[in-house]
């Protein structure tokens, strides 16, 4: 039997593609893979502000609960706010922000001060934080570059939310210093 050029060619290339077609095997498989993460994956932004208020409003509300009754016009220094202010400023800027970023109308509340009793103010507190569950429930990424007013201010919408979530730590960090400042430990000192 003559074996050509041509034979000795064909004779290297089946072990190669049986190699590329193991490769392509593989190739797939990974791809098939990765799919459900890529998906998972396409609401970055708004699964990020979802995770950040559910771990920051257990730890807001919990200070707010922890601080005495007695100790909510306590203010750490004469020009800074009283704990009521400060729980009262959470759940304002919650209702704005939210209502922006999930592109939902703020609802329209009864007023009340700094001054209320405790109870009243983690009330309104708390119905802040599940407004804004409700609000940023649906929220996804298509419209994260869309520019949102807020006051004076114009943002985009992951830019509100990067300040929104940006604030709540700022204030646990604050309520954990108006509660070391009374003698308190901060819930999650606790655990």
């Amino acid at each position: 039997m003559l074996v050509t050029q041509s034979d000795e060619r064909l004779a290297m290339t089946l072990p190669l593609n049986a190699r590329l077609r193991g490769l392509a095997r593989i190739f797939l498989l990974a791809g098939l893979w990765c799919v459900p993460v890529l998906a998972q994956e396409k609401n970055q932004v708004s699964n990020f502000v979802r995770v950040a208020l559910a771990e920051r409003s257990k730890e807001i509300l919990a200070a707010t609960v922890e601080m005495p009754a007695d100790k909510f016009n306590f203010k750490p220094s004469p020009e800074g706010m009283t704990f009521g202010q400060l729980t009262l400023h959470v759940a304002v800027g919650n209702y704005l922000y939210c209502s922006k970023i999930g592109g939902v109308a703020e609802p329209e509340l009864p007023k009340i001060n700094d001054t209320e009793p405790k109870d009243k103010l983690v009330e309104r507190v708390k119905a802040s934080f599940d407004f804004c569950t409700a609000a940023l429930a649906k929220l996804d990424d298509s419209n994260k570059s869309e520019t949102l007013v807020l006051g004076d201010t114009k943002t985009s919408r992951a830019m509100a939310i990067l300040t929104l979530t940006g604030t709540w730590n700022d204030h646990f960090a604050m309520q954990t210093t108006y509660l070391q400042a009374n003698g308190r430990v901060p819930p999650t000192a606790k655990n």
